[in-house]
């Protein structure tokens, strides 16, 4: 009985394979100077690199989490191969032929089919497939491609195929071929019933393959209408080779021109892959028959550069519907796996990559993915739109919203970046937005912000906020004078209004001096502290008008005193109204909703000048 491969055959792998060469099918290597390369380590998360590989001595070593070895221990350990399959795997490339040992010293290899048997398996049902898609039972195969634009060049580039509807076809050819029942269906390329029988039948298939290049699986399309499994696509099952939570359609394809442009496309299917690469966005990839998940985002890591001395791009693809939001979201959850800016990018009229490219060309597709935008912002902005945020209280609600999703990421160097933009889409103050994002990160799971804020023992139940928030300051101040000195304030306040107060018990007193008359009729009114209170139906309002009256006031008040205030109020009610509009601009497409646009841009113009004009009222006085 063969016994071990022999040392000195070993030592010839070894000599003929560069470690450099095998270690970069996983990792992008950059060189780092002495002779040694890095990247980040294949076998632990990190943002800086801190994986060497030293070719001349065909050794690598992570200064992170220690991992070190040669070429062979690389291979076991990335790719959870034996010692011997992994010599054999390296002796086939660098055309070693392997001797053992004679006697029966113990062989290392595990039961079952070896994971080299598995690989050269769905080569070799690649190769097969392959050539059926030139038969006349594949024409439905071929005119599903050639409708999508893709013809037999493109089918060559992308290794797809046809099984043909004879149910041990490929069963059959791997048997001729020497391939053991046992080994097809570990292969996942067979199963099992009342007898053995080829997994796909009379489906378009597209081998799935890893970052070297081995076919490790397939993704199979119904065709005809009388397919028994209703599904649209089948994949490979889970096996030794395939894992789905790892694969990564098309990383054969795009993982050099991924380390060169440190750019990842994902889109959501084989034919958006195709297009992609045959328009010229040669980075795109797509997971198989699952949602892009951490796992892939480690796989993509290896070949972005994504460390904190690099920042690339990665870019997802979605539809514009309710699901493509949904994904959206989800990616979102994700985007603190990498360094790298996360983006999006939506065709306007919902088309994925495959029929943009139908339809409207290569250069559509390449301008699809020029048009990206901040995945944040899109997410956000989706969250924002499904409130009418002319409302207060749906302002309210979309900044809840809004402030839940992004309380919810673990980076948190970017949560006041987030905020920013939630107070500029919402049309609210900044510090109010990251309030918010603060409090929403104190709830519980699941929990509702009434809920969260009745839990609160420093709060109170109502959700007004204290009348001596510093935000509030400068309308304090101004009805400080309405209350107390309504002579001097006098026709100042003729352009104030009940807008002009955030603050709903501010609001609710000025409310009562307009009601009364104005700040004018309490000019030789004794009693009008005393009417006022006496009108206010809410003891809160009535508190706040005692308060109002007996505060002092910062200064004795004269005309510039007055005019600091008034104008002043004013200015910040314009600037909230220009801040509102602008958020609503955004929302607006400028093509389909011209008019509506126009009129708003004009109007913002209008109050630019506006508050251009309180600035020179208030500055004027104070010289």
């Amino acid at each position: 009985m063969a016994g071990r491969i022999r040392e000195e055959d070993i030592a010839e792998v070894r000599e003929k394979t560069r470690i450099d060469d095998v270690v970069s099918q996983y990792v992008t290597l950059r060189n780092a100077g002495g002779g040694s390369q890095k990247g980040l380590c294949p076998f632990h998360d990190e943002k800086s690199p801190s994986f060497h590989v030293t070719p001349a001595r065909g050794f690598f070593h992570c200064f992170g989490c220690g991992e070190s070895g040669d070429v062979i221990s690389f291979l076991m350990k990335i790719d959870g191969l034996t010692f011997t399959e992994t010599v054999e795997r390296l002796a086939e490339k660098a055309g070693v032929m392997l001797r053992r040992e004679e006697g029966d010293a113990r062989d290392e290899r595990p039961k079952g089919p070896q994971r080299q048997r598995l690989i050269e398996a769905n080569r070799v049902a690649q190769e097969f497939y392959a050539e059926q898609l030139a038969t006349p039972e594949a024409l439905a195969a071929r005119q599903f491609l050639s409708e999508r634009g893709f013809d037999q060049t493109a089918a060559a580039t992308f290794g797809i195929g046809f099984a043909p509807r004879d149910g041990e076809a490929l069963f059959k050819h791997l048997k001729g071929r020497g391939f053991t029942q046992e080994e097809t269906v570990e292969a996942g390329l067979v199963a099992i019933g009342r007898s053995a029988y080829d997994r796909f039948r009379g489906r378009l298939l597209w081998p799935i393959r890893d970052a070297p290049g081995d076919t490790i699986g397939f993704g199979a399309r119904r065709i005809f209408e009388d397919d028994r499994i209703e599904a649209k696509y089948l994949n490979t099952p889970e096996t030794k080779i395939y894992k789905k939570s790892q694969v990564l359609y098309g990383i054969d394809l795009a993982r050099r021109e991924i380390a060169r442009s440190s750019q990842a496309v994902i889109v959501e299917g084989y034919t958006d892959v195709m297009a992609c690469h045959l328009s010229g966005v040669g980075t795109a990839v797509a997971t198989c028959g699952t949602a892009f998940g951490d796992d892939h985002a480690r796989v993509l890591r290896r070949f972005l550069h994504d460390h904190e001395e690099f920042r690339g791009e990665v870019i997802f693809t979605f539809d514009g519907d309710a699901a493509g939001q949904k994904a959206a979201i989800r990616a979102f959850g994700g985007d603190q796996n990498f360094v790298s800016q996360t983006y999006v990018a939506v065709e306007p009229d919902g088309l994925d990559p495959c029929d943009l490219r139908i339809k409207k060309g290569d250069a559509a597709v390449r301008e699809l993915v020029a048009r990206r935008v901040p995945l944040y912002r899109f997410v956000l902005a989706n969250i924002v739109s499904k409130y009418d945020l002319d409302r207060a209280d749906c302002r309210i609600d979309a900044l809840r919203e809004s402030a839940r999703l992004v309380s919810s990421i673990r980076d948190r160097s970017k949560v006041d970046a987030f905020a920013r933009e939630i107070a500029g889409m919402v049309g609210v103050d900044v510090d109010e937005a990251r309030a918010e994002v603060r409090r929403a990160a104190n709830r519980k799971p699941g929990q509702d912000p009434r809920a969260a804020a009745a839990e609160q023992p420093a709060a109170p139940r109502s959700a007004v906020p204290d009348l001596r928030d510093p935000r509030f300051s400068l309308e304090r101040e101004t009805l400080k004078l309405v209350v107390q000195h309504p002579m001097t304030i006098g026709r100042a306040t003729s352009e104030i209004g009940p807008n002009d107060f955030t603050h709903p018990t501010y609001r609710a007193v000025w409310e009562l001096v307009a009601g009364a008359g104005g700040p004018g009729a309490g000019a030789n009114d004794p009693g009008w502290v005393t009417r006022l209170r006496d009108a206010a139906g809410e003891p809160a309002v009535s508190s706040a008008v005692s308060e109002l009256a007996v505060e002092p006031l910062k200064k004795e008040p004269d005309a510039a005193y007055v005019a600091q205030h008034v104008f002043a109020l004013m200015e910040l009610t314009t600037a909230r109204r220009i801040n509102a509009i602008k958020s609503k601009l955004q929302r607006t497409n400028p093509v389909e909703q011209a008019e509506e646009f126009n009129k708003m841009f004009g109007e913002l113009a209008a109050l630019e000048a506006h508050r251009r004009m309180l600035r020179d009222r208030l500055a004027g006085p104070a010289q």
